[in-house]
Formats: C-alpha cells, structure tokens, sequence
C-alpha cells in the first residue's frame, strides 16, 4: 500500500524549533518528489517545500525560506522538515505529500498524487 504519513507536531514557543517527519512506504522515490504543504485556520493549504530525492533538489516558499530545512534519509525512506524561528504565523496542519512532479503547478495547485493525513503544529506562548 503506497502511503505516507507524518509524525512530529505538536505545541511549541515563538522561537523554538520541531521537526516533522514524513515516513513513506510502497513508493519508489526514484520516481517521487516529497514535500510538505500547510493549511492555517481560515487559508488555503499552501506548498512550502518540496525535495526532488534522484537529484537533490531543493524548494522553499519564501515565508519558510531559511528558517526550515528539508531532508531525505534514504535508509529509512522519510523526509524530514526541520522548522526553526518558528513564529505564530507558522501555525498549521502540516501535510506531508509526494508527486511524480518536483515543485510545478500540481504543487502550486494542490493536485500532488499522495497525500499524508496531517499533523498540527501549533506555535503559541
């Protein structure tokens, strides 16, 4: 069964940091890009960053740019987001999603292939 799903949220102070994790199974990421989406209360779900795990290639949106980091453990097949400087604003569902694509309009749209159920992030003093 192809799926992926996430662990790792949860409550933590303006400033401090988390990391998520995406652990997949049945997918050949020789094919697949990994990536992370987020949806805040009342917005729309927005891709925030996608890594191309053939070829390394990395893609941040510009509101998590140098404050998250990316990341493929090939052994154990899971992506992970690592999030620092993590503001209020930062708070979310984060889903964790995968696509034959890297980073393109099925990204920018939302219609990636595989989706992960979500974890919640909540970033609050």
């Amino acid at each position: 069964q192809v799926q992926v799903v996430e662990s790792g949220g949860g409550l933590v102070q303006p400033g401090g940091s988390l990391r998520l994790s995406c652990t997949t199974s049945g997918l050949d990421l020789n094919y697949y890009a990994v990536g992370w989406f987020r949806q805040a209360p009342g917005k729309e779900r927005e891709a925030i960053s996608c890594i191309g795990n053939t070829n390394g290639n990395l893609y941040y949106t510009d509101s998590v740019k140098g404050r998250f980091t990316i990341s493929f453990d090939k052994a154990k097949n899971t992506v992970y987001l690592e999030m620092n400087s993590l503001k209020p604003e930062d708070t979310a569902v984060y889903f964790c999603a995968a696509d034959k694509t890297f980073w393109g309009a099925r990204w920018y749209l939302g219609t990636v292939e595989i989706w992960g159920q979500g974890t919640l992030v909540t970033v609050s003093s």
